[in-house]
């Protein structure tokens, strides 16, 4: 059995600087994306289905001065991932190392991903019809190498590695910093969805990065109702044909009879 890998984002350690940002557009050819300044230095405002990964930007004011905060913002590859257990088809896939991706040759653009993962991660791709999100560089990862935000890291805030080493890692760094004086600081994604993949060293509380603090497991019964309701659709698409085919017949068969009438 492969081991899970992962990525440690530790959010004391991260400038803002979006070397992780780039490095994907990069590696995973996305293009640029149209933007307009919207009141805070974080471009784009959010991920869609051609930004896979950007840094978020959290600023306050302490001690009269401002601060600022930076998250990686991207998928978490989740080991309880609703966003897998909902696919209808199959498209949504865990790589051997944990990463979870989508099969774009499968993927139908149901939704359903968007609408069960409790990070808003995937985006519809309205050119291909098909939901987009981080790969977690799966195809780096297979080869032995780090996924492409965690590589291009200046200082430190991204590592990656196997997990439960990255785990131990981050309970050293969490102790630290509280003997620092960050005595708000936390370990975010141990046990979140089963244990996210890429999980965090925060500063704050969850909510303040917009991190859902108690995210939920989709219960199987809904992942049911999807699939059924999917299912549902299709039939209805097919039924619906049917009966266009089958009037289209009659309409030709009549008209063919009145043709041989009027010979």
């Amino acid at each position: 059995m492969a081991v899970k890998k992962g990525v440690l984002i530790d959010i004391s350690k991260c400038i803002g600087c979006r070397a992780c940002q780039v490095a994907c557009k990069e590696w995973n050819s996305l293009p640029a994306v149209k933007t307009r300044n919207w009141g805070s230095y974080q471009n784009p405002a959010s991920l869609n289905a051609d930004t896979w990964s950007i840094i978020e930007y959290f600023e306050t004011e302490e001690n009269n001065k401002v601060a600022w905060h930076f998250k990686r913002h991207g998928c978490h590859h989740c080991t309880d991932a609703n966003c897998l257990e909902g696919c209808p088809t199959g498209a949504i896939k865990r790589s051997p190392s944990g990463m979870v991706y989508i099969d774009q040759k499968i993927c139908i653009g149901c939704k359903n991903c968007i609408q069960l993962c409790p990070f808003g991660i995937p985006h519809l791709n309205e050119t291909t019809g098909t939901s987009m999100k981080c790969t977690g560089c799966f195809d780096r990862v297979e080869n032995g190498d780090a996924p492409a935000c965690a590589k291009a890291c200046p200082t430190g805030a991204l590592t990656f590695g196997n997990r439960s080493q990255l785990l131990a890692m981050a309970y050293d760094r969490l102790n630290f910093l509280r003997k620092q004086g960050n005595y708000r600081a936390s370990i975010y994604g141990e046990k979140e969805l089963g244990g996210l993949g890429f999980f965090y060293i925060l500063l704050e509380n969850p909510e303040f990065y917009g991190l859902p603090k108690d995210p939920k497991i989709v219960s199987k019964y809904f992942y049911n109702i999807l699939s059924n309701s999917f299912i549902s659709l299709i039939s209805a698409a097919v039924i619906t044909l049917g009966a266009i085919f089958t009037f289209r017949d009659r309409g030709k068969k009549k008209q063919d009879k009145e043709i041989e009438k009027e010979n």
